[in-house]
């Protein structure tokens, strides 16, 4: 048959598409066959034996298969279809539950600064050879990740480096690809909405290591500190990958002499070939972790250590990760992805750390979302409750809940703590609180949605940006003088 597109998107089909028909997370793609025939598909792979049965009798003239797992043969056929771009990239795999973009980002930035084109993919946005897209997934669906690659190695693209989600790899978007570097940040709950539990959230990530994606990879760059990290330090070793252990005070990759302040923060990295000076933008004890992180990972591609040193310095920040807002206020108001307890209780910890000397407060806005893992939700109540002096809670993205139902969930574990806050479901109404409750020397964290430019309702998706809303209302107070 001939083929001029692979598609798993029945709305994407077009004359002559191979149309693959597999089980998904919320829908069975077999559900649209007849959509994708109409639509002028010349073939149609299915997972399904009774829509395979169904086809072969009332359309002879399409060209169709069975396969056992559909996820897998996207990928081997998307694969062939685009020339296979993934065996003329050298790819780096980060995962981990929290720093994933960070690492990501840090790593992508050294590479550039050493004068190698990338494909950057990841939550906050795609790169590709320069070029800056929208982020529809952390890691695409296999196709579309393909059909990326490629892109990129047309445009002179040699190095890819992604964000490996556990969805993904539970659900097959990255079977088959060889990837040359994995590195895993840390383990920390979350997505039990998907995963049921912890050991089935650890096996999706340990896919990374173990060689079931197709070989391990070459190098595995693993924070040794974490319980889960050390686990797949031997996984991958016994896996036969090269190991690149990370951690504060432990590991091939350490941090001697830290120096930090809200504004950035420097220290020595310690290597197997020699220590140097570092200074970043970037601050907080998860920034030495994620700087760690990339800085194995680049030294596994062969960047020197004065390179690394040099792609540090330049990156200027990750948006979203510990993003300062300034008006000119006299006080500081950062925006932060933080949303799970652990990265709450984190992120709270570094405020913590620089406010002690000006004896400011802590103020922590945050949400829980909506349709995601109600289990956290007292938990991070707890969290932000033991670390601040005091806490907004708001809705984050409430999608199809109730937003006043989900605040009620995080209420026990916040309640518990003792410390004051406040509850508001509009979010920009409960960040001007936030903001007004701050003194000289505080400093107010939003947290929750970080780089997101909306805002998802039951009604809708919504434009909305912590930065930008942030920065207005900083502006509209000082005119109006309520803050310095």
């Amino acid at each position: 048959m001939q083929v001029t597109s692979v598609e798993y998107d029945s709305r994407a089909v077009v004359n002559d598409s191979l149309f693959v028909a597999m089980q998904g997370g919320t829908t069975d793609g077999n559900r649209y066959v007849a959509n994708a025939i109409a639509a002028g598909a010349s073939a149609i792979v299915t997972d399904s034996h009774t829509t395979f049965n169904e086809l072969a009798l009332s359309h002879p003239e399409i060209g169709i298969a069975e396969v056992p797992h559909g996820r897998n043969a996207l990928a081997l056929i998307a694969a062939n279809f685009f020339g296979h771009p993934e065996g003329q990239l050298a790819l780096s795999g980060v995962t981990g539950t929290n720093g994933k973009t960070t690492t990501a980002f840090l790593l992508d930035g050294m590479l550039n600064r050493a004068g190698r084109k990338t494909i950057l993919l990841g939550t906050i946005e795609y790169h590709v050879a320069g070029a800056v897209r929208s982020s529809p997934h952390t890691t695409p669906e296999s196709r579309d990740l393909l059909q990326l690659f490629r892109e990129g190695i047309d445009a002179g693209a040699g190095e890819a480096i992604m964000e490996v989600s556990s969805h993904a790899l539970a659900q097959g978007r990255v079977y088959g690809l060889p990837f040359d570097v994995a590195i895993f940040t840390n383990l920390t709950r979350d997505h039990l909405d998907f995963h049921g539990t912890m050991e089935n959230y650890f096996a999706a990530k340990r896919q990374l290591f173990d060689g079931s994606l197709l070989d391990p990879p070459r190098v595995a760059v693993v924070n040794i500190e974490d319980i889960h990290g050390a686990q797949l330090a031997l996984v991958a070793r016994e896996a036969g990958s090269e190991i690149f252990s990370y951690g504060l005070g432990v590991g091939e990759f350490r941090a001697e002499d830290i120096q930090m302040s809200p504004m950035g923060m420097r220290f020595t990295l310690l290597t197997p070939t020699g220590a140097i000076p570092l200074e970043t933008r970037l601050t907080g004890k998860v920034n030495v972790y994620n700087l760690l992180a990339a800085c194995a990972g680049a030294y596994a591609r062969g960047l020197s250590l004065d390179e690394i040193r040099t792609g540090v310095a330049s990156l200027l920040c990750v948006p979203g990760r510990f993003q300062t807002v300034n008006a000119g206020q006299d006080f500081t108001v950062v925006v932060d992805y933080a949303h799970t307890d652990d990265a709450l209780r984190n992120l709270i910890a570094l405020a913590r750390d620089f406010v002690t000397e000006t004896c400011g407060k802590v103020i922590t806005l945050f949400g829980c979302g909506g349709d995601r893992d109600k289990t956290k939700r007292p938990l991070m109540g707890l969290a932000a409750g033991e670390g601040s002096d005091f806490v907004v809670l708001t809705s984050d993205n409430p999608r199809s809940e109730d937003p006043e139902a989900i605040l009620q969930e995080v209420l026990p574990g916040l309640s518990e703590t003792g410390t004051p806050f406040l509850s508001e479901v509009d979010r920009s109404r409960a960040i001007r609180l936030a903001l007004e409750a701050a003194d000289c020397g505080d400093i107010v964290l939003i947290a929750g949605k970080g780089h997101e430019k909306t805002q998802t309702l039951r009604s809708g998706i919504i434009p909305f940006d912590d930065v930008e809303v942030a920065t207005e209302i900083l502006r509209q107070l000082k005119r109006t003088g309520v803050s310095a």
